[in-house]
């Protein structure tokens, strides 16, 4: 007879208070000791919802209503408190400051286990492993606000694992990771995978990362429904086409492949990886030659453009840029985390963004770049240096100033809502700039339409999923027209559908003339979308550039960074040395259809 599952659902439903429909709806699945299983769907599908539920988070502190039974190791989650289920599932959420709580890093890893009266002498044992494992054991006595969002992020992951418990429920767990990061998850994922002592529930859109890991896939619908379970390879491989039809993620290489098949060059089986589509396409006797890789957005230099005001419509509140000259300046800027006392995270930077460019700004954890963004918008007041932002230091000016000037996206969506409803939000940044009631009404309307938000205008913006956030508060950045965007880690929790929409919405604005910069650890994205790259390592700016010169240069390395994934395909190939160049998405052939 084989083991009972450690995970068991049966018919779940979750319906969230003021929902008028459940998400998930109907969901059953079993996972037994060992398995590693990876839950996928579109954004607002109730993934995360589900994962609350195997803690036992809903239904006893998240005012949710819950159908059906989720048993953990045995136990029915409805019939237990959070703190005996807690033994058995510790969990890693979204965002990883909704689970910090203490004034150290090594506090923090013990707090669960000693609240579980753990020993002590293993609580500290339990604390350094865990630490170890995640690179944080030589930090342990600093305060976690002074790790970069990456670093908090492996914090809460060594903090479940020092529960010991035999269940691992992750949600989007290396969304904000640098590679190198990604690749220290995901070492200690395969560590335990390996032992085949846990069951592990893995959220994560990252399936360049995730795809060697993870042994089956369950995906949900957009209305929440369980549509596919199946072994993850099989699943990717086989129903990729169902999945981009969902709106699901997949592999860069598979991807890749998917283009290249409407070319009429079929890689059969599907690449997973980036060796697997190097392999695949050198074992091909030819290949046409790519399409060209210059810059995928308007070049100022080749094509100038006349002045532009950039709000949207009749009204406008955005300020002035003209085309080609400099929007932002920065000199000598440095930044301290913390206060005045705090350790400096940028220094000495020197940086010009020209009016219409879209610049990616790229480093590992802890390189610097939120904060140098966050200089950049004035968020936050730099100690030395100065900014200017369209004839503005955005820091020391009115706030209704900065606004016409510069938008701004967190990296944690939750960190920027004010307002008690959706489209109240969305109203919030015209009202601070002087726009009536009557003028507001529609452009929020058209707004919630543009970003699927129509159904949740009354609902409050932290009961949203983590995609709908994301959502939201890029609406509330693009509502007020500035001519400047700063967007921090924008495709955080969107699945594929919103996340190329939103990315096409920004190419769109960018090509109309709206500045663009964005902190993103996807360096695929910075690939396919960004015109210039600055490259940041230990607080300093090692360079700028086009953003094919600095893919094609050192910089990459340096920094630690490595290459996009179809990048990294496309430089191992042995036989076809002229697709080396070939970083972008936009350089694969394409169909004489989808050409003409």
């Amino acid at each position: 007879m084989p083991p009972a599952p450690l995970l068991d659902l049966d018919r779940v439903s979750i319906r969230h208070e003021g929902a008028e429909v459940a998400t998930p709806v109907d969901v059953s699945f079993e996972v037994a000791r060992g398995e590693v299983v990876l839950i996928l769907g579109p954004s607002g599908c109730g993934k995360s919802t589900l994962t609350l539920a195997l803690d036992g988070l809903v239904p006893h502190a998240v005012p949710a209503a819950l159908e059906g039974t989720v048993r953990v190791a045995g136990l029915d989650t409805s019939e237990h408190p959070v703190g005996v289920l807690s033994e058995h599932v510790a969990m890693v959420f979204q965002d990883p400051d909704a689970q910090i709580v203490t004034g150290t890093v090594l506090d923090e890893v013990c707090f669960a286990p000693e609240n579980q009266l753990v020993e002590a002498s293993e609580v500290l044992e339990r604390a350094e492993r865990a630490l170890k494992l995640v690179g944080l054991w030589d930090r342990r006595a600093e305060n976690p606000d002074t790790l970069s969002g990456g670093g908090r992020q492996r914090l809460a992951i060594a903090c479940a694992l020092a529960m010991a418990a035999p269940v691992l429920v992750l949600d989007e767990p290396t969304a904000n990771l640098d590679p190198a990061g990604i690749d220290e998850v995901y070492a200690v994922l395969r560590e335990l995978a390996s032992v085949r002592d846990h069951a592990v529930v893995l959220v994560e859109h990252n399936l360049d990362a995730a795809v060697d890991l993870v042994d089956r896939v369950i995906v949900l619908d957009a209305g929440g429904r369980l549509v596919i379970d199946g072994p993850a390879r099989e699943v990717l491989r086989e129903r990729a086409d169902e999945l981009v039809a969902l709106g699901v993620w997949l592999p860069v290489s598979t991807l890749a492949a998917m283009r290249l098949r409407d070319a009429g060059i079929v890689l059969d089986p599907l690449p997973l990886t980036p060796s697997e589509l190097a392999e695949a396409l050198d074992a091909l006797p030819s290949l046409p030659a790519p399409l060209s890789a210059s810059s995928p957005v308007r070049s100022t230099a080749l094509s100038p453009r006349p002045t532009l005001s950039m709000g949207p419509g009749t009204g406008s509140t955005g300020a002035i840029a003209v085309i080609g000259e400099t929007a932002i300046r920065a000199r000598d800027l440095s930044v301290r985390r913390g206060g005045r006392r705090g350790p400096i995270v940028v220094e000495g930077v020197d940086l010009d963004v020209t009016a219409g460019d879209f610049l990616a700004i790229v480093g590992t954890n802890g390189a610097g770049k939120t904060s140098l963004l966050q200089a950049l918008a004035g968020v936050i007041p730099a100690p030395r240096g100065t900014v200017d932002v369209l004839g503005v230091d955005p820091a020391r000016c009115a706030a209704r100033e900065r606004a016409r000037r510069i938008g701004f996206v967190f990296q944690n969506p939750e960190h920027q809502f004010i307002a008690p409803t959706v489209a109240e939000e969305l109203a919030q940044g015209l009202h601070l700039q002087g726009v009536s009631e009557a003028d507001a009404e529609p452009r929020v309307e058209a707004m919630l339409a543009r970003f699927g938000l129509e159904s949740l205008r009354g609902q409050h913006p932290f009961l949203l999923s983590g995609g709908q956030k994301r959502r939201l508060s890029v609406g509330t950045a693009l509502i007020a027209g500035a001519p400047v965007l700063a967007l921090d880690e924008p495709t955080f929790g969107q699945d594929r559908a919103r996340a190329s929409e939103l990315l096409d919405m920004l190419r769109t604005l960018n090509d109309d003339g709206t500045t663009v910069l964005v902190v993103t650890h996807d360096l695929q994205l910075v690939a396919d979308y960004a015109s210039h790259i600055a490259v940041m390592d230990s607080g300093r700016l090692l360079g700028v550039g086009p953003t094919v010169e600095v893919l094609a240069g050192p910089l990459v390395e340096q920094a630690g960074l490595r290459h996009p994934p179809l990048a990294r395909a496309t430089r191992g190939l042995a036989r076809h040395t002229a697709w080396h160049s070939v970083t972008r998405m936009s350089q694969l052939p394409v169909s004489s259809k989808a050409s003409s």
